[in-house]
């Protein structure tokens, strides 16, 4: 019998652009290039999809009406370590430099060509997955830490407060490195479901619940009062406390 063939998930990417054009020209190609998208034509449209999104990557434009590319990259720095790429009108140094230094993975003068783009999007992904992300400036990253408890990115399992090493199956360890790259977020059942999948799926609310049931139980946080992971009313859970990233 021959094994069934590895579906792989689509990264979600969302595009940030007030130019209408440039947003459907990159959808388009993104999709063709095996990418699922979404688009925004500023800082609002982009907070709506990402409180309803698992969002992998953002590609985030210089000049925005109401609040601009460097604003909104500082801000989604401050709450998480979603990897962005900036793009701009203008080529100078000065705006690069400053790009970066606001927490920017990449960036990209326009006019560019598509397919650069793409290229570039899969690089700053493979960073990712190989522990390397913005926070750490080029460092790489082999374990999240929160609460006397170590997720081993390399060896995809916890050690417990205990210092035991605590195995996790496939949609656990994605479930718990999702909270732990965002502390303090709230992720909703839906993007949970996705995120555990590691693809587009369609699952019960009693699915999640019980997926999270058993990650508590993973890491002794008691579910009648839980401390680590909490249920936000309405919304889904939440990694409620801090996270330290270690080489």
């Amino acid at each position: 019998m021959e094994p069934r063939p590895t579906i792989l998930p689509r990264p979600i990417i969302l595009i940030v652009d007030d130019d209408r054009d440039i947003r459907s020209l990159l959808a388009e190609q993104l999709e063709r290039y095996g990418f699922t998208s979404f688009t925004a034509e500023d800082g609002r449209a982009m907070r709506r999809i990402l409180d309803r999104e698992a969002v992998d990557l953002v590609v985030l434009d210089l000049n925005l009406p109401h609040e601009d590319g460097l604003t909104l990259c500082r801000d989604l720095r401050a709450k998480s370590t979603l990897p962005v790429i900036m793009l701009t009108a203008r080529g100078e140094a000065i705006d690069r430099i400053v790009g970066l230094e606001m927490g920017a993975d990449d960036y990209m003068a326009k006019p560019f060509e598509p397919r650069e783009l793409v290229a570039r999007i899969k690089n700053v992904l493979k960073r990712g997955a190989e522990g390397l992300g913005p926070w750490a400036g080029g460092e790489v990253v082999n374990a999240l830490c929160f609460a006397d408890r170590v997720l081993d990115l390399q060896r995809r399992h916890l050690l417990n407060e205990k210092g035991q090493v605590v195995m996790l199956s496939g949609a656990e360890f994605r479930l718990l490195k999702a909270f732990a790259e965002q502390p303090n977020r709230v992720f909703s059942r839906e993007q949970l479901a996705r995120v555990g999948a590691g693809r587009q799926v369609e699952a019960t609310d009693r699915a999640v619940d019980l997926q999270i049931s058993r990650l508590r139980g993973k890491l002794g946080d008691d579910a009648r009062a839980p401390i680590l992971i909490k249920t936000v009313r309405s919304e889904g859970y939440v990694l409620a406390v801090p996270v330290d990233r270690r080489p």
